[in-house]
């Protein structure tokens, strides 16, 4: 199962990069710093089900309630 989770957190990573026009470093450590690695994580068995544009909107809207204004 810590496969899963992990393969799904890279996947997310990756299309939030390519969507933001971001390094991988830069979104993992963003990802980091505003608790989204975790949300991702903890989150695995709802989250994995839904799709791209979904994830990436439910990301956006997470890291805009912890104060990110994007890049």
């Amino acid at each position: 199962m810590e496969k899963k989770i992990n393969d799904f957190i890279v996947f997310c990573i990756e299309i939030f990069k390519e969507e933001n026009k971001l390094t991988g470093k830069e979104v993992y450590e963003l990802f980091e710093k505003y608790g989204v690695l975790k949300y991702l994580y903890d989150g695995y068995d709802m989250l994995h089900t839904q799709g791209d544009r979904w994830l990436m909107n439910d990301i956006n809207e997470f890291l805009k309630i912890r104060g990110y204004n994007g890049k």
